[in-house]
């Protein structure tokens, strides 16, 4: 089988070998072997946490290409730690690569590393407990971009892809409250319980990154979180990314290929009056952010 030999198969290489009619078939396959050979594959060393629209594909896919590392073969996250818990670490390591071929791969480029990126990880109130009691000193890595945009980004989102059936954007920001009304409680109370308003269109909740990063560290220490900014990775991606593989003990390298912006979605602008209400909303936050963070977040019109 393609996938159990190949440790970098992934999306694009699956749908190039098999055919397009087959392809879930060959996932299910795959996944269904994977938690028997569970303690021949690699464990995390890092993950990608979030936040969801923010960056976190551009960061997966250049991470992804480094030689040294290696990504699950057929997602680029489980949602293990959200969505999947109850399936057990077994199910989990089985979304990993082969160690054996991945060390023989690599064994001249200083060995392999392995990761997922989940952007629901960061802002799920049950994940980092349950990251943590599994892969203590794993370390995380969080990119934040300004949550004003990242809210209208994240509900074109989901108005695309029918989550959202609201048309106005306002209306959304509006309703957020009511629709999230007791999901914790219920995520608390059943570790199986997917709540959808929660993790669709929580798009005000999202950014509150303090917070979230807060109960990072609840978890982990200081020195196992690496936050980016997304406005300062794209201004300047090949330093930023280089603070990323020295954070992550990587080898030295950059993409052949550039770092291209992946899943934008253009569209009409956000309405103003929307924009309004969410400046307001995030201004506050920004000081307690960089509390955190250590300095003031880029988008702060108080300056850095």
């Amino acid at each position: 089988m393609v996938a159990s030999t190949d440790t970098r198969l992934d999306v694009r290489r699956l749908r190039r070998f098999v055919p397009r009619p087959v392809q879930p078939v060959a996932r299910r396959l795959y996944l269904e072997v994977g938690p028997a050979t569970s303690r021949y594959r690699m464990d995390p060393s890092f993950l990608v946490i979030g936040g969801q629209r923010c960056g976190t594909t551009t960061i997966f896919k250049s991470l992804a290409e480094h030689p040294q590392v290696m990504r699950p073969p057929v997602e680029k996250g489980t949602d293990y730690y959200t969505l999947h818990h109850s399936r057990g670490l077994d199910w989990y390591r089985g979304h990993f690569p082969l160690a054996a071929p991945a060390a023989r791969r690599t064994r001249h480029v200083g060995g392999p590393v392995a990761f997922e990126a989940c952007t629901y990880y960061l802002f799920h109130p049950l994940a980092m407990e349950r990251i943590a009691a599994d892969y203590p000193g794993i370390k995380l890595v969080a990119m934040l971009r300004d949550p004003v945009e990242r809210a209208y980004s994240a509900y074109k989102h989901e108005l695309a892809r029918g989550f959202e059936t609201e048309t106005d954007f306002g209306r959304a920001l509006a309703l957020e409250d009511e629709r999230l009304d007791g999901e914790l409680e219920r995520m608390a109370a059943d570790r199986d319980y997917e709540s959808i308003a929660h993790r669709h269109h929580a798009y005000q909740r999202r950014g509150r990154y303090a917070e979230q990063l807060a109960r990072v560290l609840e978890h982990f220490d200081a020195e196992q979180l690496h936050v980016m900014e997304s406005e300062s990775f794209f201004a300047d991606p090949a330093a930023e990314f280089g603070r990323l593989l020295d954070f992550l003990g990587l080898r030295p390298w950059l993409p052949a290929s550039g770092f291209a912006q992946h899943n934008a979605r253009p569209g009409a602008p956000m309405p103003e009056g929307a924009r309004a209400r969410l400046e307001a909303y995030y201004a506050p936050l920004d000081t307690e952010l960089a509390e955190i963070t250590g300095r003031m977040p880029s988008w702060s019109k108080d300056g850095s």
